[in-house]
């Protein structure tokens, strides 16, 4: 059932919006790593939550340090570090909610992004070392997410790029 779910919200066909803020992070993260321990994924890339069982796909996943995958097809990633969730109106609540629910059960898991494609507007949430969540979010396309697990920043200029009509275009 929890992989019916997953495969249901996990629909093909995103919009070209949705598209570009997913290139425009995987390109800014990839930049960021290249000297650095840490990898980042595409949504092709499965992550299992063992201690629920869900299977979803992430829009981009990021791992810092060693990848754990669930078998030697190594296409099933135990320990993100980093998820983004690039939100729809048909995926804004589950984002939200209960994936947000399952994906807290994650112990590698200390940042969790959602970005938003009808406006500049990002929310990241960061793992506390009590286990609570702080929420900062994001709203100025002048401001940077600093996200100190991955050691990068991720300026919403970068995110946004190319990205037209979210109260004027982000073009220059």
């Amino acid at each position: 059932m929890n992989t019916l779910v997953a495969n249901l919200f996990g629909m093909a066909g995103a919009s070209e919006r949705h598209n570009l803020i997913v290139a425009n992070l995987i390109a800014e993260f990839r930049a960021q790593f290249k000297s650095r321990p840490c990898k980042v994924y595409p949504s092709d890339m499965r992550v299992k939550i063992p201690a629920t069982g869900l299977y979803t796909h992430p829009d981009v996943s990021v791992v810092c340090g060693e990848a754990e995958f669930e078998d030697d097809h190594r296409d099933t990633l135990l320990n993100p570090t980093l998820i983004v969730e690039v939100l729809s109106d048909s995926t804004e609540a589950y984002d939200r909610g209960k994936k947000f629910e399952h994906y807290r059960t994650l112990n590698s898991l200390s940042d969790y992004l959602l970005v938003a494609q009808d406006s500049a507007s990002v929310e990241h949430y960061l793992r506390q070392p009590d286990h609570r969540w702080l929420l900062t979010p994001y709203k100025d396309l002048r401001s940077a997410i600093v996200v100190a697990s991955a050691d990068c920043t991720l300026p919403l200029t970068e995110i946004y790029d190319k990205v037209a009509d979210l109260g004027g275009s982000l073009e220059a």
